[in-house]
């Protein structure tokens, strides 16, 4: 038997995960963006990725220290040029997990 404070707390956290989401879609579908604003939420996705990712690739230890010569640096700068050049996703992934087997057999 699940204890009625088990209950509250899953209905709780379904409204706080599904309110955020679903305000801004009732109060701005009907509504026109602005150009501008609509290519600056294109950028949102990479701007979190990179945030997740770059302290990963350039720093180490605990406490956390900068450390540039990094093997998962080294080979993201390489993909990531790779990336850029191609536009293929499927090459990127091959040609990152390439690299990072490399360096984890030469560095």
């Amino acid at each position: 038997m699940i204890p009625d404070n088990y209950l509250y707390i899953l209905l709780g956290m379904g409204i706080v995960t599904y309110v955020p989401r679903w305000l801004p879609l009732v109060l701005l579908s009907n509504r026109r963006l602005p150009e501008w604003f609509e290519q600056w939420l294109d950028l949102i996705p990479a701007a979190i990725l990179s945030a997740l990712i770059l302290p990963i690739l350039i720093t180490t230890g605990e406490p956390r220290h900068l450390d540039l010569l990094r093997p998962e640096l080294l080979v993201a700068v390489p993909t990531l040029l790779f990336a850029v050049r191609t536009r293929s996703l499927a090459g990127t992934v091959v040609i990152g997990m390439l690299l990072f087997w490399l360096a984890g057999k030469f560095i």
